[in-house]
């Protein structure tokens, strides 16, 4: 009876040792309980997070929204007041106008000096016709003067008139001169108005870009965080009011290195939430990161120095959430999962 139950002992001994065994086994899916299913908990929902600031220092005027709202594109999220940005759009404006009026009256001042250079021109003629009739006088009566016919004072009054006639064809000729050099200062003066002109349009512009940016328009679909800004709180550029949360999320599944074997862009993928009680929703492999997460810390790792520990890296997955699950629409950025992929599964091409 003793060596019965000696025996018996050892059998319920070598089952239990047995059954320890294969648990640990199948807990480290060590042969024969290895599976394709890769499974990691280090896994969380993602999503465009977008910080919401303003591009100019002001008063808050206005504030429609609340904590966690639901926006679509182009809502109105918050109100700077703007009275001081509609002043300097006026102002801009007022010196767009005087330029505007400065190149008219340079048009107008080109406009008279063409005019000043056509009535030169005629003076011209006129001065030379004159001085063709002086020379003629003058060559009848200097012949005559030689033989003593006409008198002294006739022989003046001819040398007198020619030389009017030549000083006044010089004096008309530096007229038209200054005239046409009148017209070159008012061509490069044109342009100065000009530059001037689209300076002040451009000042415009930029007048009217600072009194639209008083009011911060959601840039897309979304849901709020929490919204720091306050009524008549004196907020400068780039001061973090809120953030907008699209509704577009997935997960980033962070596997070690170890379990990458086998997995392709376009396996299906199966995870559970924490937040929703452990219900299974599904996805695909959307992309896989181009290093371990270990290289886009701060501070890498140096492995060169001192005593060496093999430790298995882990590699961001990122994965798509499939359409038309109703579930989908509660997952918020931050959420723990836990993602399960069959690696024996074949890729799906719609999830390339």
């Amino acid at each position: 009876m003793t060596r019965l139950f000696r025996s018996l002992s050892t059998y319920v001994a070598l089952a239990i040792g047995l059954v320890g065994v294969a648990v640990i086994l199948y807990a480290w899916r060590l042969p024969p309980f290895t599976s394709t299913v890769q499974t990691t908990e280090n896994a969380y929902v993602r999503g465009q997070t977008t910080v919401i600031a303003p591009q100019l220092a002001g008063y808050v005027a206005e504030v429609p929204v609340q904590d966690f709202a639901t926006v679509k594109h182009g809502d109105l999220l918050l109100r700077i007041d703007d009275r001081i940005f509609a002043q300097k759009l006026e102002q801009a404006r007022a010196v767009l106008a005087s330029q505007r009026a400065a190149l008219a009256n340079s048009d107008q001042a080109r406009a008279a000096a063409e005019a000043r250079l056509r009535a030169a021109v005629a003076n011209v003629t006129s001065a030379e016709a004159a001085l063709r009739t002086a020379e003629a006088n003058w060559g009848r009566i200097e012949p005559l003067r030689e033989r003593g016919v006409v008198s002294q004072t006739s022989t003046d009054q001819s040398q007198q008139a020619l030389d009017q006639a030549r000083a006044s064809l010089a004096a008309s000729n530096a007229a038209a001169e200054v005239a046409r050099q009148d017209i070159e200062t008012t061509i490069v003066n044109r342009q100065s108005l000009a530059a001037a002109v689209q300076g002040a349009e451009a000042a415009v512009h930029l007048a009217e870009i600072d009194l639209t940016n008083t009011r911060i328009l959601a840039p897309q679909d979304g849901r709020l965080g929490e919204v720091s800004a306050r009524l008549g709180q004196y907020v400068s550029a780039g001061t973090q009011l809120m953030a907008l949360v699209p509704n577009q999320v997935w997960i980033i599944a962070n596997f070690k290195e170890t379990q990458l074997a086998g997995m392709r862009v376009g396996q299906p993928v199966t995870f559970t939430v924490d937040a929703l009680r452990h219900e299974t929703l599904s996805g695909h492999i959307e992309r896989f990161s181009p290093a371990a997460g270990s290289e886009f810390s701060v501070i890498r790792p140096d492995n060169a120095t001192g005593n060496f520990i093999k430790i298995a890296q882990r590699v961001p997955v990122r994965i798509s959430i499939d359409p038309n699950q109703p579930l989908a629409a509660e997952l918020a950025p931050g959420m723990s999962v836990v993602v399960s992929v069959d690696t024996g599964a074949p890729a799906s091409a719609s999830g390339k």
